[in-house]
C-alpha cells in the first residue's frame, strides 16, 4: 500500500507535466505547419545529383 501512495502522486505530476509541455508546444506554434516540411523536402531548390 506505501508504493501506491507513492506511484499516484508521481503518476498525477507526469501527466501534469506532459500537458503543460504540449499546451506550451500549442502556445509556441510547433503544429501550425505540418505539411510545410513534408512538402519542402520534396520541392528542394537548391538539389544535386549524387555524385557530382
Amino acid at each position: 500500500m506505501s508504493t501506491l501512495s507513492f506511484l499516484i502522486p508521481v503518476a498525477l505530476l507526469m501527466g501534469i507535466a506532459g500537458l503543460g509541455a504540449f499546451l506550451w508546444c500549442l502556445r509556441n506554434g510547433q503544429y501550425d505547419d505540418l505539411d510545410g516540411a513534408a512538402e519542402r523536402i520534396l520541392f528542394e531548390k537548391d538539389d544535386k545529383p549524387l555524385g557530382s
